[in-house]
């Protein structure tokens, strides 16, 4: 693999830039056929995986304004106005050639910190992009380069509503803000990083899904988290001004109370777990709400957690398939009206590493984007790659999924959906989303033109663990006439490293592993079906 060493401490990133379309579940293993690496049709329109056009990384050991290691692959939001086609003169070997590139505004989004040893007082927050992406030809034969760039403009933290900075520690209590509700929170004893302080409370958040807001006029962040889960509202500055708690049932219940604890306990206090372990009900422990879209017209917010709730199978990955999607209202200025519930039953695989026979188990969710008519991507994936006992991905895929003709469960506000926890099980009086396999991340004769592989030695070239995040972008550069888009997911390294800081950069860390994890990135170009408008709004 072709690597890439910065010389200035903004320029941050080397994409290369790549089209693909992934294969069917049925399909997965297959070579890439004429024209196209795969297709699916799900419920009357064809998707199809065109290409894997690009690979960049930013390096593991990147730092923000304020010091820190960056991290970016939890969500990321392109700004859509400001995607441009555009061409330039290069000069190379004595000729003058003009190539097609584009530029735009990217904001990526990292969770709750580097949390391997346990999670820490580090503030949330989000970081500002240019992307600098040129489409190049390439092959087995002849990698390519990293052919996006990406410059680093700018940091944001994230604040609680009376301003005061939110950290990713695990929630051990509630904080109360008038026209708020209760919010997760933790007491913290010393500086929060296992050092010497006076201590405090602080909000708590593990930020995993972002959407820009178009609705308001001053703009804004909407983000989910796992913890709540809930969903907020930060203005421009990065202070909090809405929290959306989710109906009953989402929320995570011991002893009979709420308990927003997910046995992730502090890096100061490796023996502060919750009891029991697991909550009774309500979201599974890191299983809150990953993944977050809205539609192309801004009105409408979607939120889908990471997989079934605890009363519907969650704490088994054999039983809990069946996780729920929520859609609210954001047309009207500062509020967010609940309006649909629909029940998504993710895809299944084969774990190798379990004894033969053994049954199926859940890809869980991590990112939701929305394609229109009641269509959304959705990256599924089984937590094995690069990081992890088995480099060798089994299902890491983008998909398709459609809930026209799933059954609207809000009005009868269920606290379960399945049978029993046990079981897994859907009630049949429930009509769940239609679920297509698409876009597999995993073909290696896609992979192989970027020196990148699936599975094998643990190294730079093998594709990390966690993707977590989708961004598209119309390849015409203007509104997405022809139906062709680009698709750019980028992973979550964990902040993984051996030169990380914390702490505004006054605390250096090394991560147990060994490891230098990059924030890899991959862009893949598909054919959306005839007509598409994903996004409809020509000031979006």
């Amino acid at each position: 693999m072709v690597r890439f060493t910065l010389s200035s401490s903004l320029l941050v990133l080397a994409f290369a830039s790549f089209a693909t379309a992934a294969p069917s579940l049925q399909e997965r293993t297959s070579e890439p056929t004429s024209g196209f690496v795969g297709q699916t049709t799900c419920n009357g329109k064809t998707y199809t995986y065109r290409e894997l056009a690009g690979y960049g990384f930013v390096p593991s050991n990147f730092r923000d304004k304020y010091g820190d290691t960056v991290s970016l692959g939890s969500s990321i939001a392109l700004e859509r106005k400001s995607w441009e086609k555009k061409t330039r003169a290069v000069l190379g070997g004595g000729n003058r050639t003009i190539e097609t590139y584009y530029e735009g505004t990217l904001w990526t989004m990292p969770d709750r910190g580097w949390n391997t040893e346990g999670t820490t007082l580090w503030q949330p927050r989000l970081h500002k992009f240019q992307i600098d992406f040129t489409p190049k030809l390439a092959n087995a034969a002849s990698p390519s380069p990293p052919n996006v760039k990406l410059l680093y403009i700018d940091t944001i933290l994230l604040r609680d509503p009376s301003g005061k900075p939110i950290s990713g520690l695990e929630p051990t209590t509630i904080l109360n803000y008038g026209g708020f509700p209760a919010l997760p929170a933790a007491k913290y004893t010393g500086d929060g990083f296992g050092g010497a302080g006076q201590g405090g409370v602080r909000v708590s958040m593990d930020p995993e899904g972002l959407v820009l807001d178009t609705q308001d006029d001053d703009g804004g962040f909407w983000i989910s988290d796992e913890y709540g889960p809930y969903v907020y509202k930060f203005d421009k500055t990065g202070k909090m001004n809405m929290a959306v708690r989710p109906p009953d049932a989402y929320i995570p219940q011991r002893n009979g109370t709420q308990s927003f604890a997910s046995n992730n306990p502090p890096i100061y206090n490796p023996d502060l777990h919750p009891v029991p372990a697991n909550p009774e009900s309500g979201r599974s422990n890191n299983q809150g709400f990953e993944g977050l879209t809205v539609s192309g017209d801004g009105k409408s917010l979607y939120v889908m957690l990471q997989s079934a709730m605890i009363q519907d199978g969650g704490l088994d990955k054999t039983t809990n398939r069946y996780t729920r999607m929520l859609e609210y209202d954001i047309s009207g200025k500062g509020k967010a009206k609940l309006s649909g519930e629909y029940v998504v039953p993710l895809p299944q695989y084969i774990d190798p590493t379990k004894k033969p026979g053994s049954k199926p188990r859940t890809a869980g969710q991590s990112e939701i984007q929305a394609l229109g008519d009641d269509q959304f991507f959705v990256l599924s994936r089984d937590g094995f790659g690069r990081g992890t006992d088995l480099t060798t991905s089994q299902y890491r895929q983008i998909d398709v999924v459609d809930i026209r003709k799933a059954s609207d469960i809000k009005p009868r506000k269920l606290q379960t959906v399945t049978t029993s926890p046990t079981s897994g099980t859907l009630l049949s009086s429930i009509t769940p989303a239609m679920y297509c396999p698409f876009l597999n991340f995993n073909v290696d004769s896609e992979l192989s033109k970027f020196g990148l592989r699936n599975g094998g030695a643990d190294d730079e070239n093998c594709l990390n663990e966690k993707w977590e995040s989708i961004a598209m972008m119309p390849v015409d550069g203007n509104d997405g006439d022809d139906d062709e888009w680009w698709v750019l997911s980028m992973s979550d390294n964990d902040f993984i490293t051996q030169d990380g800081y914390i702490s505004t950069g006054d605390i250096r860390y090394v991560d147990g592993s060994g490891k230098n994890f990059d924030n890899q990135a991959l862009f893949f170009r598909v054919k959306l079906p005839n007509n598409s408008k994903p996004f409809s709004e020509k000031n979006y």
